[in-house]
């Protein structure tokens, strides 16, 4: 037998996730993918059958439209005051290509990146994919962090510290004051946050959301447009850099390097409608978010009967605790065999053990039928 497989690939782990996803069946109710089931608002597939029309089929730069890049530099300007030029900013294939390109460049074999647990599965796999050492923070039972846990597991090869706010699986959506405390440990001790920020929009009950890049220099914002404007499928994110922090570590030219040997550019007319929907009115995002919200009040209020569950700030997903009943891994089984996709929460790391996680981006009837099964099986 040959033995030429890479270990880097063999030792990470397929995504649960995903293998839920494929559970799925006609019958299934679906509350395991995170994916908004609005379709892609029809100005925005306007915009990019056009492209289309117009003969946008070629490669673009790699780094992306220069309108596209443009438009993101003044819509961060007018969101959250943060004054980056277009030069600092990439277009990628999703927030995930954007994640990969930053650890690889950044990650060398037996450097230490720090994460939260639980927290989204990319990036335990694209840390091990780079041979780094996985630092874990534990998230307490309220999904918050203590800063002084994060400083006493830096040490001289930690490079980086990995955020989500909204936060995936959890719905946490973190205050000022702790992002900003987060901020001064980075530049104290001179690693990058990377800011993983794909729920920015979907956000709830006065609720705000703050980036690291607001505060500090030290930082990668990393964004996509697949959550906001329900464009999944489209493959388009972006990433931002100080520009500082561009100067000092040549940083964008370097993720090109590996972009251009591997993705070379974005579909460009997937850009253009990336364009029409960030350009044009944000009422459709403001109509899914209303509908996201009315969503997540009918599962809290469900599900807060059966099991012990924090009311999500934001993002489309809950994370109730299933310990009175059992491990997650157990009752996620229990509840997939009766018809309802979710996702056990150590998908998400080893401290997600006791809990599963729900995404209410699907039908408010189904969430309802889903709530009345789950209810029957457990009272």
């Amino acid at each position: 037998m040959i033995k030429i497989l890479a270990n880097r690939v063999k030792n990470i782990k397929p995504s649960m996730i995903r293998e839920i996803f494929n559970l799925s069946n006609e019958k299934s109710i679906n509350l395991g993918i995170g994916e908004p089931d609005f379709p892609t608002p029809k100005h925005i597939v306007d915009a990019a059958k056009n492209a289309l029309d117009a003969g946008k089929t070629h490669y673009s730069h790699n780094k992306g439209i220069p309108e596209l890049r443009e438009a993101i530099s003044q819509k961060l300007k007018e969101d959250y005051n943060i004054d980056t030029d277009m030069e600092n900013i990439m277009i990628t294939a999703g927030a995930s290509e954007g994640l990969m390109l930053l650890i690889l460049s950044l990650i060398d074999k037996g450097d230490e990146a720090i994460i939260f647990n639980p927290s989204f599965v990319s990036y335990r796999a694209l840390i091990e994919l780079a041979e780094g050492k996985i630092k874990e923070i534990n998230l307490d039972e309220n999904f918050d962090v203590d800063l002084e846990k994060i400083k006493e597991s830096i040490t001289k090869k930690t490079k980086i510290i990995i955020f989500n706010s909204p936060a995936n699986p959890t719905g946490k959506v973190y205050n000022k004051e702790f992002i900003k405390g987060l901020c001064e440990i980075a530049e104290d001790y001179n690693i990058i946050i990377l800011s993983d920020e794909v729920y920015d929009k979907i956000i709830y009950d006065e609720k705000k959301h703050y980036s690291p890049l607001q505060f500090t220099d030290n930082a990668v914002l990393i964004n996509s447009f697949s959550k906001t404007y329900a464009m999944t499928g489209w493959r388009v994110g972006y990433l931002c850099v100080s520009e500082s922090l561009d100067k000092e570590l040549n940083l964008i030219d370097s993720m090109i390097k590996i972009h251009q040997y591997s993705f070379a550019c974005v579909t460009t007319f997937s850009q253009y409608g990336a364009l029409k929907a960030i350009t044009s009115s944000q009422n459709c995002v403001k109509e899914m978010v209303r509908e996201f919200k009315r969503r997540r009040d009918l599962i809290y209020n469900g599900l807060k009967k059966i099991f012990k569950v924090n009311k999500p700030d934001g993002t489309f997903y809950i994370f109730p605790d299933v310990s009175d009943y059992g491990d997650g891994k157990e009752i996620s089984k229990k509840i997939i065999e009766n018809g309802v996709l979710c996702v056990p929460g150590e998908a998400f790391g080893s401290n997600g053990k006791k809990y599963i996680r729900f995404s209410y981006a699907a039908k408010y009837e189904d969430i309802k039928k889903a709530l009345e099964i789950i209810e029957n099986i457990f009272q």
